[in-house]
């Protein structure tokens, strides 16, 4: 029903707008957004959203989420996929299985989690490449 510039606009809106779960919230199930989170509060499931997500001091997250961006302050023990920039604050607390295009992890934070780090292939410049060839022909 709604033509592709309308569709557009619309998901531009959604991912303007931010999504809260305060302090004395707890959550049990499964989140899906386009827009930003901020968790203050407990959630036990999954939050899967195109924006970032952000766990505050007090939040709490025990299952999956997946996310462009996130920034966390508090607990995270579960899967976490992030497909750019993962921030861990001093006072994070992260366990489980991370996989991450980029991380950013400052002094005191408690990072126990494998991590696999998701990156696109650097291409060699023409002058490296010659050399690769070059290399690999006289071998």
């Amino acid at each position: 029903m709604f033509s592709e510039s309308k569709k557009k606009r619309a998901n531009e809106a959604a991912r303007g707008q931010s999504n809260r779960i305060g302090k004395s919230t707890n959550i049990k199930g499964d989140v899906v957004s386009q827009s930003d989170f901020r968790i203050d509060g407990k959630l036990e499931g999954s939050v899967e959203t195109s924006g970032k997500i952000v766990i505050g001091t007090s939040g709490v997250i025990t299952g999956k989420v997946i996310c462009e961006n996130a920034d966390i302050e508090g607990r995270f023990q579960g899967e976490l996929y992030v497909s750019n920039l993962l921030t861990l604050k001093s006072t994070a607390i992260i366990e489980g299985e991370v996989t991450v295009s980029k991380l950013s992890i400052e002094p005191g934070a408690t990072f126990n989690a494998t991590c696999a780090m998701k990156t696109g292939i650097k291409e060699l410049n023409s002058s490296e490449g010659k050399k690769a060839n070059k290399a690999n022909k006289t071998a």
